[in-house]
């Protein structure tokens, strides 16, 4: 079974929301990659911690927690966060500026380090993540997943979503459309099958001329 074209699917998607314009105002806009490339590393440890923190839990909870986060965390400086000692993480254990779970809290300090190894390698995690092409999204999932601490599925999808990395999103959804289209047959955790979903979403980029999030939007916008 071949996937359906882009604009087959952009026609459905704008049929369901309303026509072209309303669902053309409904698209994200990716960050310029130099924006994204001059974030600091702190932020991207943040960004990484939310993002934890925020899986299978409340997410209005971290949100009205968060400025009790910065602190605790110390603005999440990647050099003090991964210093820290045992010490360090019972207290914030006890701390009731955070959600306190430990494995969690441990996850910072781990991903402090991922975050300094990527500097080291790549200049800075912003410079890693804006200039890693879109075309291989999933091996970007991959470091993520392998190297950081919790960062594997949505969660490390959500640190490359909420600054504005071109990408896709593997949510309900987009992989209902994917599987509608052939393109898997169930969640693609094996590496044949996400090879095939970079495959489809790179031939619907190169047809459409979009970014990789407005297609993945799209797809979404496709199921009933």
């Amino acid at each position: 079974m071949m996937p359906a074209g882009f604009a087959e699917l952009f026609e459905i998607a704008s049929r369901r929301k309303g026509g072209t314009e309303a669902l053309v105002a409904l698209l994200p806009t990716p960050t310029p990659t130099e924006q994204l490339a001059a974030m600091p590393d702190d932020r991207w440890l943040a960004e990484m911690a939310k993002r934890v923190f925020q899986a299978g839990f409340n997410w209005q909870v971290v949100e009205n927690k968060w400025p009790g986060f910065e602190e605790a965390f110390s603005g999440f400086d990647v050099h003090r966060n991964a210093m820290m000692n045992d010490e360090d993480l019972d207290r914030l254990v006890s701390d009731t500026r955070i959600v306190r779970n430990g494995a969690k809290i441990r996850s910072v300090r781990d991903n402090a380090v991922f975050c300094l190894d990527l500097a080291k390698e790549y200049g800075s995690v912003g410079r890693c993540i804006a200039d890693w092409s879109p075309s291989d999204h999933i091996g970007l999932l991959e470091l993520l997943k392998t190297r950081g601490a919790r960062l594997g599925g949505l969660t490390g999808m959500m640190v490359l979503r909420g600054p504005g990395k071109d990408g896709f999103m593997l949510g309900g959804d987009v992989l209902k459309a994917l599987i509608r289209e052939g393109v898997i047959d169930k969640e693609p955790t094996a590496k044949a099958a996400q090879k095939a979903v970079q495959e489809a979403f790179n031939a619907w980029v190169a047809e459409s001329g979009r970014p990789y999030m407005q297609v993945s939007r799209v797809l979404a916008y496709t199921v009933e």
